[in-house]
């Protein structure tokens, strides 16, 4: 009976556990909340976490202060109080980062559904032992050791423990990312460190043991027991050299003459392998600081390809204080932009992991694939247009047969730039002003800009041609007009998703209601021209 009775409490017990996993699962609230402390503890891309970093620094180097000041001085019950707070706060932390390790109720879920599946009994032993594993891992990890070690001072009855005040120093190099990019260089490097070590070890045991059998039995020797000769070999191997500690027998001297030069080795060979280690992870570390600072801004322009073109867009976009990240796969040509842009990243546009790390669903506004490769920029249209449905994508042509291509791949606008200064060019013959204002445009050489004016509705200009409007008498240069028309019979017409635009119109284009009309000039004669416009026209 008794034993009936506890088999029916943990069948009901083990109900109750599975029944609350689930409701964990389905809990928006619940993921809400522990997301949040994940961003704050754990995500290097959340300024949150960034925030809280700042804060334990804060807090730590004051609780330091604190219990180094209380050794020689006297404290009031308020550094009690502080210290009570520091240690709440980092117990705190401590099981916040434990709990947002892993997911317990994913694990007792995946062994309940399991045992159902195979019509097996469900027992929660094997899900809270593997629980128990998932949290010993993380216990176990240097930095959570660190975190528990720093805890351990403010206990007054643990004298011996307040040594470990170290470790709460220590505690600092979880919130400096420069500390963990130090440590994820130095462990490519694993064998020739561990080399390193073998060779000093050697070193220091040879002549410890060498150096006590020499000097240890000599009348005014320093060297009393082995502990001496090894700190003797230490200090003289790493060529500091306190002098407190000398060997008087000339055996012993050439000893150290033969520690000095090892010491010499050791310091060019550990120089060596930090050197080669940061140069090895020193384009990785770019990609990460790259991807950071990405991660921390909005609407930001991609920018795919850094050649001729890509080149003069990064130049306007910064003039106009755009925020944009140059993606290009050239060695040589990242190398170069790096050194005029802050974001550049040596990787494939078409990449779709290199894409999503810089958030291309989140931060990025518009996309510009202005490669020298309309393959490449195929691609790289395809990709993006794939990941965000909505972003804004302007592609370059190289050739006329890649326009439509580009545009099936999802491109929003399509630039030919070999197709557009032949129009150009053809058209400087009859008009060679407008060219004028775009060089002083594109060299910032004159006070002029580019402006859209509507033609309203019975509006002077409605009606009348090109020829009939003196544009040159109010200091204006007519670049084209985007009409609703259908003009794909005139030449120099470009094709919109909304009608067509025209460049440079020929005399006889007559000016019609809605028609945009796009003019170079000094902003006040723009601002006059579009006054007049409004000023003639009539309301329904």
């Amino acid at each position: 009976m008794p034993c009936s009775f506890w088999l029916r409490v943990m069948a009901g017990v083990e109900r109750f556990i599975v029944r609350l996993c689930y409701l964990l699962e389905q809990s928006e609230r619940y993921r809400a909340i522990k997301g949040f402390f994940y961003d704050l503890l754990e995500n290097p891309a959340s300024r949150r976490k960034a925030v809280f970093d700042m804060a334990m620094i804060g807090l730590v180097l004051s609780s330091v202060f604190v219990l180094v000041y209380g050794v020689k001085h006297p404290l009031g019950p308020w550094a009690g109080a502080f210290e009570d707070f520091v240690v709440t706060v980092f117990i705190l932390e401590y099981l916040l980062r434990m709990w947002v390790y892993n997911d317990s109720h994913t694990i007792i879920l995946e062994h309940y559904e399991r045992s159902k599946l195979l019509h097996l009994p469900f027992h929660l032993g094997p899900p809270l032992k593997e629980i128990l594993r998932k949290k010993w891992e993380y216990m176990t990890t240097p930095l959570a050791i660190i975190d528990l070690l720093a805890i351990l001072p403010s206990y007054r009855s643990a004298r011996l423990l307040r040594l470990f005040l170290l470790f709460r120093l220590l505690k600092l190099f979880r919130y400096t990312r420069s500390f963990n990019d130090f440590i994820r260089a130095l462990s490519t490097r694993r064998f020739e460190l561990y080399a390193l070590g073998l060779f000093m070890g050697f070193i220091i045991f040879v002549s410890s043991v060498a150096v006590y059998l020499i000097e240890g039995d000599l009348p005014g020797s320093h060297i009393h027991n082995l502990f001496d000769a090894m700190y003797w070999s230490l200090v003289t191997l790493s060529t500091v050299g306190y002098g407190d500690i000398t060997p008087v027998s000339p055996e012993g001297r050439f000893i150290t003459l033969v520690l000095i030069v090892s010491g010499i080795g050791v310091i060019s060979f550990s120089t060596s392998i930090v050197v080669a280690a940061f140069s090895e992870q020193l384009s990785e570390m770019r990609r990460h600081r790259v991807f950071n600072e990405i991660e921390k801004r909005r609407d930001i322009v991609l920018v795919c390809g850094y050649g001729r073109m890509g080149e003069e867009v990064a130049r306007d976009l910064e003039r106009h204080k755009e925020h944009f990240a140059i993606l290009e796969k050239d060695p040589r040509r990242a190398e170069e932009a790096s050194r005029k842009y802050p974001l550049v990243l040596c990787a494939d546009a078409s990449e779709s992991e290199v894409l999503e790390r810089l958030g291309i669903r989140e931060h990025a506004k518009a996309v510009l694939c202005i490669t020298g490769d309309d393959v490449s920029n195929v691609f790289i249209s395809l990709t993006v247009r794939h990941l965000n449905p909505d972003i804004t994508i302007i592609a370059r042509a190289n050739k006329k047969e890649s326009m439509k291509k580009l545009r099936l791949a999802g491109a929003d606008h399509v630039v030919a730039p070999y197709q557009a200064v032949g129009i150009m060019a053809s058209g400087y013959i009859g008009q060679p002003m407008a060219f004028e204002a775009i060089y002083g445009i594109l060299t910032e050489g004159q006070d002029v800009t580019l402006d859209a004016v509507p033609i309203l509705e019975n509006s002077r200009l409605e009606g009348k041609r090109v020829g009939e409007v003196d544009f040159a008498g109010q200091h204006l240069v007519l670049f084209g007009v985007v009409t609703q028309r259908p003009m794909e019979d005139r030449r120099g017409c470009f094709a919109l998703e909304k009608g067509c635009f025209l460049f440079h119109p020929p005399p006889d284009f007559v000016f019609q209601h809605d028609d945009i009309l796009l003019v170079f000039g000094h902003p006040f004669s723009i601002l006059h021209l579009k006054q007049s416009i409004e000023e003639t026209a009539s309301g329904p």
